[in-house]
C-alpha cells in the first residue's frame, strides 16, 4: 500500500481498484447514534476482505461524502450483504438522511501531490 500524506487520505495500492462513493445529506437527528454507528461500520469494514481504505468529509451544511475503496466489485457486494451493515443502512435511511446517493466506480488511474513529494 502507498503511504498516505495525511490521516485524512487513504493509503491505497496502485490501480485498478474500486470506489464506493456515498454522498449524503444528514438531517441532524440523533447525532450520537449516527457517530457511534459510523465508527462501528468503519471498524467492521476494515476487517472485510478486500477493504483498502476510506476517506470522508462532511460540511457544516450537513452534506457529506464518504468514499470507501475496495479490491473488487465482489468485495463491495460482500460488504453490502454484511448483516450488521445492512441493518445500519436500513436504520440510516429512515432516521439519519434526508437524501443519499451511492455510486460505484472502477479507479483506473490515480495520482496526487503531497507536501512531502
Amino acid at each position: 500500500m502507498a503511504e498516505a500524506a495525511s490521516p485524512a487520505f487513504a493509503a491505497l495500492p496502485s490501480p485498478p481498484f474500486y470506489a464506493a462513493i456515498f454522498s449524503s445529506l444528514r438531517n441532524g437527528d440523533d447525532e450520537a447514534g449516527y457517530q457511534a454507528a459510523a465508527a462501528r461500520m468503519l471498524e467492521l469494514a476494515a476487517r472485510q476482505p478486500g477493504f483498502l481504505g476510506v476517506e470522508s468529509a462532511r460540511g457544516a451544511d450537513r452534506f457529506g461524502i464518504t468514499v470507501s475503496y475496495w479490491e473488487s466489485e465482489a468485495a463491495i457486494a460482500d460488504w453490502k450483504r454484511h448483516a450488521e451493515h445492512a441493518a445500519v443502512r436500513a436504520h440510516g435511511r429512515g432516521h439519519w438522511y434526508d437524501h443519499f446517493e451511492l455510486r460505484v466506480a472502477k479507479v483506473e488511474r490515480a495520482y496526487g501531490k503531497s507536501a512531502s513529494r
